[in-house]
C-alpha cells in the first residue's frame, strides 16, 4: 500500500478527535500512520518529553478513555479493556512537534499531510461559523421584519377605530 492511499484526507479526518475542547489524534492512531509501534512513538516523546507541553499532548485520565472508549473504535477494538497505559493524544501543535522527534521520511510526509488536513478542518470550522453568523443575521432581520409588520397593522387598526369614530360625530355646521 502506497503512502497516498493510507494518508487519504478521510483517513486522517476520522482520527481527529475533540477531547477537552481541542482537536486531537491518538498516539496509537499516529503511530499506525507513521508506520511504527505506538511504545516507539511513546518512547521518542518521552525522551523529548521537553518539547512536548500540555498544550501540545497530554495522557487521557481513566474516566475520559473509560468515556470516550464508545464513541472512538479504534480505543474499543484496538486497544481491548484491560488497558496497560493511558493513551496520549496530540494536539495540532503536538503533532508537529512529533516531526522534529521521528526523523523518518515517512514520519515527516505523514506529518505534512495531517497538518494539510487540520488547516482544512480549521478551515470548515471557520465556514461553519460564518454560515451561522448569517442565519442569526438572517433571524434578526426576521424578527425584525415580524415586529414592523405588526406596528404597522396596530397603525391600520388605530386609524380604522378612528374613522368609526369619526363617522358617529354629529355634523355640525349650516346645511343647504
Amino acid at each position: 500500500m502506497d503512502s497516498h492511499s493510507l494518508l487519504s484526507e478521510e483517513t486522517i479526518s476520522n482520527k481527529i478527535y475533540f477531547i477537552r475542547g481541542q482537536k486531537v489524534m491518538l498516539d496509537g492512531d499516529l503511530a499506525l500512520l507513521y508506520g511504527i509501534e505506538t511504545k516507539v512513538l511513546k518512547q521518542a516523546v518521552k525522551r523529548n518529553l521537553s518539547r512536548f507541553p500540555d498544550d501540545f499532548m497530554f495522557e487521557l485520565t481513566k474516566v475520559e478513555y473509560d468515556s470516550s472508549r464508545s464513541q472512538i473504535v479504534t480505543l474499543k477494538n484496538g486497544r481491548g479493556s484491560n488497558l496497560k497505559y493511558l493513551p496520549y493524544v496530540f494536539t495540532e501543535h503536538g503533532i508537529l512537534m512529533l516531526s522534529s522527534v521521528l526523523k523518518s521520511d515517512k514520519a515527516i510526509q505523514t506529518n505534512i499531510q495531517i497538518m494539510r488536513i487540520f488547516t482544512k478542518v480549521r478551515q470548515m470550522l471557520l465556514d461553519t461559523t460564518e454560515i451561522k453568523v448569517d442565519i442569526l443575521q438572517i433571524q434578526k432581520k426576521l424578527e425584525n421584519h415580524d415586529k414592523n409588520i405588526e406596528l404597522v397593522f396596530s397603525y391600520l387598526d388605530e386609524l380604522t377605530e378612528k374613522k368609526e369614530n369619526e363617522s358617529e360625530r354629529v355634523k355640525i355646521g349650516y346645511k343647504k
